[in-house]
């Protein structure tokens, strides 16, 4: 007779329970909104987050509920993270940055019945409180406080409501493909979309992290996760550093260079993940000191391209080797990271560094394909094409949506690429246009729709221009009614009641005419052309 093997479940119960175990006096280091620093270990996080599990089931959630989070990188929102996960509910991450009625919509297509949120945003939703029916409870992650009350009478507080929670509650048992946490997209193209995950995809995940050509997470590693934990799960880093028993850092608001560089010398950081601008901020505090030792080997940056001259310069002057990553939040982020192979060891720094600059290698677990327009696959190293993705942690279905959303099994991913010949890919272009801003996506069409509301403006277009600071900033061209002279500030003014701050233009230009091609289509290589040598401060 054959022999067989164990088949366990993958849960992020089992995840949290083994760091419990085996690296229970790992430290946990979290800075609170106030600038204070909190100490933890690995093993009272697993017992608060288990005291948080027993308090939502005693408080009536039931299997698949989803608890919703609003919340910088601290100790509690981790705390959140495997509690509610591992009692069976589903941790859903709330973006803050988001505009009112997108952040109205996900509440409610969510049907989240709790709130954890940070004292700092308890002000929108004390705004938005009547627009959020399906919201029960709303509970401050801070002990009781009358600031908190004042803003929104009817809170309630972490420190309180776990307090009546069993610290030695049993996670239960249930499938791995039952949902663990869920993300909503940015809303580029209408309303945002819920990508859920399941404990089984979000540990296959994290395994790929802790791979050397992932992220190599490993017990000898302090862990800065810049990246926040309400944008794509912080890219899964939390559920990694705790399978791997990594000393765990979280810098909560600050994210300054001067805050990052001190922290990473407190705390000994080894490894961080975040966006560049964060990083030009970093390299920003480094410049004020000259030349500086620091603990930081390594970088994944990801949400957008990491300028070469940067990438050099931690390199060269600090000893920190800087990793391009590429994801999103359809594939729970990890789709891309670029390690060197053997073979390209012995190459010329030079060549060594043209690599480096791509977005990277897929990891076991993620394959690709290029497509035509026509959706014909394209062999690789044969040119650019669209990029399509399919993978163990890779979205097959949005959250409440009845439709499949794979075009023969592939996610299309909106991104136009190339890969060569070794498996790495560079993105060359998003398919639809969208402008990247400190690593969140703006939708271009919803610029130009609003600047059409003007009575002065017959048509406009919306692009992306270079920002020595957040990559990109949005600028916006419009042709005017004939005979008409309307000021730059009357059309900026139309996007302040319906845009976050972050998402209006920089800018507004006015133009004779707005190309487009045979279609009606804006063809915008132009319009980048003419203007994407723009001057932004």
């Amino acid at each position: 007779m054959f022999g067989k093997m164990m088949m366990q479940q993958l849960t992020i119960g089992a995840a949290i329970t083994h760091a419990e175990r085996y690296h229970t006096s790992t430290a946990v280091v979290g800075v609170e909104t106030d600038g204070t620093i909190a100490r933890s270990t690995w093993g009272d996080v697993a017992k608060r987050a288990r005291q948080l599990g027993s308090a939502l089931t005693k408080a009536g959630m039931k299997k698949g509920d989803r608890i919703a989070t609003m919340a910088w990188n601290n100790i509690r929102h981790l705390e959140i993270y495997f509690g509610t996960s591992g009692a069976g509910f589903v941790c859903h991450t709330i973006n803050p940055r988001l505009f009112d009625n997108q952040l109205e919509y996900i509440v409610a297509h969510a049907a989240d019945r709790i709130l954890f949120v940070d004292q700092t945003f308890l002000p929108i939703i004390a705004k938005l409180r009547d627009r959020l029916p399906v919201l029960e409870r709303v509970i401050v992650m801070s002990p009781a406080n009358e600031e908190a009350r004042n803003i929104l009478p009817e809170v309630e507080f972490y420190d309180t409501f776990i307090a009546d929670g069993d610290p030695e509650f049993d996670w239960p048992d249930f499938d791995e493909t039952h949902s663990s946490s869920l993300c909503y997209t940015s809303g580029t193209t209408g309303n945002p979309k819920g990508v859920a995950y399941t404990h089984r995809s979000t540990l296959l995940h994290s395994m790929a992290l802790l791979a050397a050509d992932g992220m190599a997470l490993g017990a000898k590693e302090s862990v800065l996760t810049v990246v926040p934990m309400f944008h794509v799960n912080a890219w899964g880093i939390p559920y990694g550093a705790a399978m791997a028993g990594c000393k765990l850092v979280l810098p909560g608001p600050k994210l300054d260079g001067d805050s990052l560089l001190s922290l990473i010398h407190a705390e000994q950081v080894t490894f961080a993940a975040g966006v560049p601008t964060i990083w030009a901020g970093l390299l920003g505090a480094l410049a004020k000191g000259g030349s500086e030792k620091l603990p930081l080997t390594r970088t994944i940056v990801g949400g957008a391209a990491c300028p070469p001259s940067m990438m050099e310069t931690f390199r060269e002057d600090f000893g920190v080797e800087v990793i391009h990553g590429w994801g999103m939040t359809e594939t729970s982020p990890l789709g891309l990271t670029n390690t060197l192979k053997n073979s390209q060891l012995s190459l010329p720094v030079e060549q060594q560094n043209e690599i480096r600059i791509c977005q990277g290698r897929p990891p076991f677990g993620v394959e690709l394909r290029l497509v035509d327009e026509n959706g014909v696959e394209l062999p690789d190293a044969t040119g650019t094409g669209e990029l399509q993705i399919r993978g163990h942690w890779i979205v097959e279905q949005y959250f409440n949506r009845d439709a499949n959303d794979l075009v023969d099994g592939w996610f299309d991913t909106g991104d136009i690429a190339s890969i060569d010949e070794d498996g790495f890919v560079t993105i060359r272009d998003r398919s639809k246009d969208l402008i990247k801003s400190g690593g969140e996506w703006i939708s271009s069409v919803e610029l130009e729709n609003t600047a059409i509301v003007h009575p002065d403006v017959v048509d406009a277009a919306a692009i992306g221009v270079p920002h020595p600071k957040w990559n990109e900033r949005p600028v916006v061209l419009v042709k005017l009614v004939e005979d008409t002279q309307p000021t730059e500030e009357s059309i900026l003014s139309l996007y302040k009641d319906k845009f976050a701050k972050w998402q209006i233009p920089d800018r507004v230009l006015f133009v004779d005419e707005i190309p487009r091609n045979a279609t009606g289509k804006i063809v915008k290589t132009k319009l980048r052309e003419k203007y994407g040598g723009l001057e932004l401060a």
